[in-house]
């Protein structure tokens, strides 16, 4: 079964309300033969950029293969897993492709930041953040005994840091570095093992963050934000290379976090106590499985760097417990409004949202790979395959939009339908937002 298939495959499921007409139910099909005559194409076009990045022609068909198999509902996506799932009668093919086959996966995530952008639209935001992957033992890379949200604990794990690019059309992971604590770095032997290279220098989460929004601008991409939470926006490295750039930003910090405004150097909670209750204002953050986020927001302007864009401290506070405050630090134009801030700050949970879907979806955590290169290699594939099911939305949704009004005339979505769309996401209202593992 191919992918566009697989993602389809529980249509046959669909009951129309009774008194619905036969026309309805032809509609239905015509709708379901367009979606998978497009997605077909859009698969093939994934296969033909992914597979130039490989020499010979059966690594290029154990790649595609690969990332079939990870669009696939396979109740394990590791090697063997996905092996069985291609009908393969072992997993070496797979495993070949991860740890022994010559192929650079840093050329193949640039191929998916330029088709993110090409369906997903320009001028989207890229979201920072990392999550844990859990693991026993002591020989995977990086591997060490560290904070991981997924546990919501200090554990066993490794910790990826990865780029999100989010438009109001959807959102997709197209980057990734994986964290090695200085343990690993000042171990070259250790590194050795697990086949690091010894120019591998120990880099904080913030700086591989830069790097790889360096990445991100030298390949043209122009965001309208850079968002992330407090690992990064405590960084006053990381914020100053943006403010040079002249790049707007939200980062969140903590309420210790020092500024200047006029000749005095203050904290965000100092600035937060001098509010008064006509500086706040409620306004959403973005839609949420209940409805719209909404908080209430104020901004207070400070001082900023010469030659930059103007700074703001911007805070949100629930609307249930005046105690729960958010604090900001916002890069943007003396013009940007404050609603804007707001949904550039609100941008950040579709990154939760992506590390839920790439892990539950196409087997994001699910390697068993312990070297450095084979985990660099099983997250771009499955960047690969993220961003096609990203784009697969974006193409049912236009199908649906354009197709449902004009050809079936109804008035309201028939309720397996409406459950089946929840079901694939494909109905971004409906899409779930809660945390997933995301270190915030």
């Amino acid at each position: 079964m191919t992918a566009e298939v697989a993602l389809l495959n529980q249509m046959g499921e669909v009951a129309l309300p009774a008194g619905e007409s036969m026309s309805v139910t032809a509609a239905f099909d015509k709708r379901e033969v367009s979606i998978i005559q497009k997605l077909s194409a859009e698969w093939e076009e994934v296969l033909t950029w992914l597979e130039t990045h490989f020499c010979r022609p059966e690594t290029q068909r154990s790649a595609g293969a690969f990332v079939r198999a990870l669009l696939s509902r396979a109740e394990r996506k590791n090697s063997w897993g996905l092996a069985e799932e291609a009908g393969k009668q072992d997993p070496y093919a797979f495993q070949h492709l991860l740890l022994g086959a010559r192929w650079e996966a840093d050329e193949v995530r640039d191929d998916v930041l330029a088709y993110a952008r090409r369906r997903l639209g320009e001028g989207g935001a890229l979201v920072l953040d990392e999550t844990g992957f859990l693991k026993k033992g002591n020989k995977s890379a990086g591997v060490a005994r560290q904070y991981s949200g997924t546990a919501g604990r200090i554990e066993n794990c490794q910790i990826g840091v990865f780029l999100a690019y989010v438009t109001p059309h959807g959102h997709t992971l197209v980057d990734r570095e994986l964290y090695l604590p200085q343990e690993w770095t000042q171990d070259r032997g250790r590194c050795r093992r697990a086949g690091i290279e010894d120019t591998v220098a120990f880099r904080t989460k913030p700086e591989l963050a830069r790097a790889m929004l360096e990445r991100a601008f030298e390949a043209g991409l122009t965001p309208s934000w850079v968002v992330g939470d407090e690992v990064y926006g405590r960084d006053g490295t990381l914020r100053h290379f943006l403010e040079q750039r002249h790049q707007r930003y939200v980062l969140a910090v903590a309420s210790n976090t020092y500024v200047w405004r006029g000749m005095a150097q203050v904290t965000a909670g100092e600035v937060l106590q001098e509010l008064k209750p006509k500086d706040w204002t409620v306004l959403s953050a973005g839609k949420g499985t209940k409805g719209p986020r909404l908080y209430e927001w104020a901004r207070v302007r400070v001082n900023s760097h010469t030659g930059t864009l103007t700074r703001w401290l911007l805070f949100r506070r629930s609307l249930t417990d005046a105690d729960e405050v958010a604090h900001y630090l916002v890069h943007a134009p003396a013009n940007a409004s404050l609603d804007a801030m707001v949904k550039a700050a609100g941008s950040r949970w579709p990154v939760e949202e992506c590390f839920e879907s790439a892990k539950g979806e196409v087997g994001l955590d699910e390697y068993e790979v312990r070297s450095y290169t084979g985990w660099y290699r099983h997250m771009t594939l499955c960047m690969v395959a993220h961003a096609f099911l990203a784009a697969s939305r974006v193409l049912a949704n236009n199908e649906e939009a354009t197709l449902l009004p004009k050809v079936l005339g109804l008035t309201r979505r028939p309720r397996r339908m409406l459950r089946f769309r929840r079901r694939q996401g494909l109905d971004s209202s409906a899409s779930p937002s809660r945390n997933s593992g995301a270190c915030c």
